[in-house]
């Protein structure tokens, strides 16, 4: 057993503890998520009123401007903020803060295998988002290139200055970070598992961690390696992504860095969805009061999803120039990763199907990923078709799309993890009522905001545009990007419940009780809340699964309706036909 540490710095600064570090990308990730959801805000402006001075921050932030967006700033503006909502806040929340809190204890562990590599993860991430905020301050400018950085945008020539330096560095030092994490999350899970915690007896959050951090291990070094190339065509004069003229000696190829890009980039939408996939998985049994309906077919569909990922890349370059017989090669691939997504679906479904439902907020949550998650794949199968796919590509249905089953979903599967794991993180209770509002105002407002993207796109109106309405047959659709611009500023405001909910509880809230949810994994059931710097003072055995709910049985014997993943089954129902898997 590890000794708790005495100084602040050891103890809230420096520490090794998972659930302290935990805590730090949970604070960075917030901080992060304002100020990518801010260049949100600002973005929805310009194509709410183009050209037009922004109120309050205008005269302050764009003075060069007279207080209106310019189109090089607007380009910097969709630049950073898809980078940072992707790599600097949905990453650190969903995947630093709730791996680094979850999984030592779902299996029952008392901290990470390597807690100083856990250390520098989180450190080595800090250094990263100060590269970030750096880039703000750049003389030029932030990066200007794209989220997605393609060459030649991204080279010395289309984007000058220090400010697209620093993000292609900061994207560098990031994923040595999510490596670190990786390995660290990989190991921890194979190596730490409480005794009886068999791979099939896990939770399903800790399969979509554990899933993701294979991923990452296998995937974050191609898109770092395309960075350190970036980087030295950058600082050096090197050409790898930069074509020469007629074929000249030493020319390189900027249609290799979309291959590496999207190597990376596809299994990354995967990265980040799997993780929320088992919180759902988790939750949606939880309060439907069930076991999760097929949890073996659920484990096999995300790994098959997890195999796959890999392999459909190409569906992002169909208008790249690639062949077309490795064009319909991605289209076969892309189309037939949905078949486990269904499979996925399905059970969630039949696991609410006449379940004794909770509504409880970490519930509502849940269903709300349940269907904007929906919503988006079926929009995506227009997009793995090449001959649509064509049309649709550069247009804002595309960012519709991607917002709902990246953003979306992710977004309120993490909110979910938050209302959830909060008693447990912090010993107190969120209030329900503001819960309930969030939920509510976060809901319809996602889906109209995006919504309106996927129309807009569908009507033909290309994403990236400074202002769309300088072309007369986009003209028609300025209400209906006014309309969702006031959808998406309600959106920002209803995150500020939120905010008053997390402050008030953190300083008044509810002191949380042992086990507030009945629910049956090792945190609740083995663990006080908040737990000690050591999580248990006994490993726990395990002997059942993580969904054991509504045996009548249990019900008779013990007058509720779960039993832990610790308990025996009562001898005084062991009499009958029933055993516990």
């Amino acid at each position: 057993m590890t000794s708790t540490p005495g100084s602040f710095l050891a103890k809230y600064i420096f520490s090794t503890d998972h659930k302290v570090i935990a805590k730090q990308f949970l604070w960075v990730g917030f901080a992060f998520l304002l100020l990518g959801g801010t260049l949100a805000m600002l973005m929805r402006w310009q194509w709410a009123y183009p050209g037009a001075r922004v109120p309050l921050v205008g005269d302050l932030l764009f003075s060069h401007s007279g207080g209106s967006i310019s189109p090089a700033t607007y380009t910097a503006l969709f630049t950073m903020h898809g980078l940072i909502m992707v790599f600097w806040a949905i990453t650190p929340i969903l995947i630093g803060a709730f791996g680094n809190f979850c999984i030592p204890l779902l299996i029952g562990a008392r901290d990470m295998v390597f807690p100083k590599l856990n250390l520098f993860s989180f450190w080595t991430f800090a250094l990263s988002g100060v590269l970030v905020v750096a880039a703000f301050f750049a003389q030029l400018g932030p990066a200007a290139a794209g989220w997605t950085t393609y060459p030649p945008l991204s080279t010395n020539i289309g984007t000058p200055g220090w400010g697209q330096t620093l993000m292609v560095a900061a994207l560098f030092v990031t994923g040595a970070s999510t490596i670190m994490g990786a390995v660290n999350y990989i190991t921890t899970i194979i190596v730490l598992r409480a005794p009886g915690m068999t791979y099939l007896r896990m939770p399903l959050t800790v399969w979509g961690l554990w899933l993701t951090s294979i991923l990452n291990a296998l995937f974050v070094p191609v898109l770092a390696s395309a960075g350190l190339l970036l980087l030295l065509d950058r600082l050096l004069g090197t050409r790898f992504f930069i074509a020469g003229a007629l074929g000249a000696p030493g020319a390189g190829d900027p249609v290799m860095f979309q291959h590496l890009f999207w190597i990376f980039g596809h299994p990354e939408v995967y990265i980040l969805i799997l993780p929320a996939w088992g919180i759902v998985g988790d939750l949606l049994s939880f309060f439907a009061r069930k076991p999760a309906y097929w949890y073996r077919g659920t484990v096999l569909a995300m790994v098959l999803v997890t195999l796959l990922s890999g392999l459909v890349y190409g569906h992002h370059m169909y208008i790249a120039g690639i062949s077309p017989l490795l064009g319909l090669g991605f289209e076969a691939l892309t189309l037939s990763i949905s078949v486990p997504a269904v499979i996925l679906f399905a059970n969630w479904l039949s696991t609410l199907w006449r379940g004794s439902i909770r509504f409880t907020v970490p519930m509502l949550f849940a269903l709300g990923t349940v269907f904007v998650f929906g919503f988006g794949g079926v929009t995506g199968l227009l997009l793995g078709t090449i001959s649509t796919d064509v049309v649709l590509h550069d247009t804002l249905y595309v960012v519709g799309h991607f917002h709902f089953t990246m953003a979306a979903a992710t977004f309120l599967a993490s909110l979910a993890a938050i209302y959830f794991w909060f008693p447990k993180m912090f010993g107190r209770t969120l209030d329900t009522r503001l819960g309930v509002i969030h939920f509510i105002g976060s809901l319809v407002l996602i889906t109209l905001v995006f919504g309106g993207m996927l129309i807009a796109g569908y009507s033909g109106q290309q994403r990236r545009l400074f202002d769309p309405f300088q072309y007369t047959f986009l003209r028609h659709l300025a209400p209906l990007n006014r309309f969702t611009s006031y959808f998406a500023f309600a959106l920002g405001a209803t995150q500020l419940v939120f905010v008053v909910n997390l402050v008030r509880s953190l300083a008044f809230g509810q002191r949380a009780e042992a086990n507030p949810w009945e629910v049956s994994t090792l945190e609740w059931t083995c663990a006080p809340s908040p737990p000690p710097h050591h999580n248990y003072e006994t490993i726990p055995t395990v002997v059942r699964g993580p969904h054991e709910f509504s045996d009548p049985r249990v019900k008779v014997a013990l007058g509720r309706d779960w039993l832990s993943q610790t308990e025996e089954f009562p001898a005084q129902a062991a009499s009958g036909e029933f055993r516990p898997s």
